[in-house]
């Protein structure tokens, strides 16, 4: 048994002041320090490679994807009367061009949502049922999104652009928005684009004219009726296109995403407090290095959250029942994985697809038991900076959170079975893991990664 008041990790500093009844010595096994040093390698890792997408380290492309992740004119009107002009809203309903990935994607914000109401689920052309994550990191990510519904980060942008409740767009006016605004650049990078100003292959679009529409500009109920111009995502737009168009159309909107995925993968957390001080430098808090010892230890928190970014990318069901959230919504009944993973399986555009650069056998070969009500291990570097946890937001501190694993999560309400068990913890234990948490927080993307080139 090492203590921690002597040297700290690497035979540091002393780790002062003396132990007392309410600050006791942290105290460390050498297995702890062995699970703890393969939190904190002596360099983190970039983002793994990817072969589904062969532009994802091209330097070209990442500036593209750049602009195009804070470009709100992809977007169609904004629905939902919480629209109503605050800071909390993107404008007000019937409104184009408000959205953009960083209107959720915060980046002052570690690429978390710190904009809309009561700092939960989101709110774009109307609200969404689950926290828009962070962004940090998320090129260690392969199966993407809570439920891992997406598999590639090239494919994930369809998900908000083809949504009633984000963009509401479509990918035609996507890709024709492209071709008016940035037809030079993309075609540096990918290929010549198709002829998007023929109007005898190409219906022209506007943002007036594209996902779910208002009946008139005095009635806010959307004309969703699968028309020419229905619900995003029914395909409506591609009406009397032929089959090549359609596919040359999505190739466009395809490329775009494997530009703003290689922007995406340039995004991290940093090095912080804890990686310093395992390194040898200023030690943290003794209750963050008591936390430590329990995040490894007692806790358990590593079996699920290990490796280097402090997650095993994989979906647990951790017993969540559903509460009200934004004072309207309970997501009840959600599937989790069971659902996201199914419908990755049945997406064209998978990592197995056409429009894959390769396949890497990262998708599941099909769904099991164990992913109903299951959620992807959310990656802990940074997670201070986030404005509420969990798929729903529903936690607001990272001490809820810690109380939440610490008795076992909900008794009912959720589906599934959950792997959790109650810890029995101590309340300065809880104040500790918390205090580790907090040392976990770096200095966060690049400044010139903040901003539209």
């Amino acid at each position: 048994m090492f203590v921690a008041s002597a040297v700290n990790a690497c035979g540091g500093t002393p780790a002062s002041p003396a132990s007392s009844p309410d600050d006791p010595d942290p105290t460390f096994t050498s297995a702890d320090w062995s699970a703890l040093r393969a939190l904190s390698p002596e360099a983190l890792p970039a983002s793994p490679l990817d072969i589904s997408n062969a532009f994802s380290d091209d330097p070209s492309a990442a500036a593209f994807g750049q602009r195009l992740f804070f470009d709100p004119s992809f977007s169609g009107p904004l629905l939902d009367a919480d629209n109503d002009g605050s800071t909390s809203s993107l404008g007000r309903p019937g409104d184009t061009g408000r959205v953009a990935c960083s209107g959720c994607h915060v980046p002052a914000s570690g690429f978390s949502d710190t904009r809309s109401f009561q700092l939960q689920v989101s709110l774009g052309a109307g609200w969404g049922r689950r926290r828009a994550p962070s962004l940090l990191d998320i090129g260690q990510a392969q199966m993407i999104m809570w439920d891992g519904r997406h598999d590639a980060l090239y494919n994930q942008p369809f998900g908000p652009l083809e949504s009633v409740v984000e963009m509401n767009s479509s990918r035609l006016f996507t890709a024709e928005r492209i071709f008016s605004k940035y037809r030079s650049t993309y075609e540096a990078i990918f290929a010549p684009m198709p002829p998007l100003d023929d109007r005898s292959r190409f219906p022209a679009l506007d943002a007036t004219l594209t996902g779910c529409q208002p009946l008139n500009s005095s009635d806010p109920q959307p004309a969703c009726d699968g028309t020419f111009h229905g619900m995003p995502g029914d395909g409506a737009e591609f009406d009397g296109m032929t089959a090549e168009d359609q596919t040359a159309v999505t190739r466009v909107v395809v490329n775009a995403g494997k530009a703003i995925a290689a922007y995406e993968r340039l995004l991290t957390c940093g090095t912080t407090p804890f990686d310093a001080w395992m390194h040898g430098g200023t030690p943290v808090s003794r209750a963050a290095q008591r936390g430590a010892a329990l995040f490894v230890g007692p806790a358990e928190c590593v079996s699920c959250h290990s490796g280097p970014f402090l997650s095993d990318q994989k979906f647990h069901n951790v017993g969540l029942q559903p509460v009200r959230v934004q004072q309207a919504f309970i997501d009840a009944n959600d599937p989790g994985a069971e659902g996201g993973i199914a419908a990755a399986l049945a997406d064209p555009l998978n990592t197995r697809g056409g429009f894959s650069d390769g396949d890497d056998g990262r998708l599941p070969q099909a769904t099991t038991s164990t992913m109903l009500g299951a959620f992807r291990t959310p990656i802990l570097r940074c997670v201070s900076s986030r404005p509420s946890f969990m798929h729903t937001g529903q936690l607001r501190t990272l001490a809820d959170v810690v109380t939440f694993f610490n008795v076992g999560g909900s008794l009912s309400g959720y589906l599934g079975a959950s792997e959790i068990h109650s810890l029995n913890l101590s309340p300065l234990a809880e104040s500790d893991l918390v205090a580790f948490l907090e040392s976990l927080t770096g200095a966060g993307a690049e400044p010139r990664l903040l901003s539209s080139p």
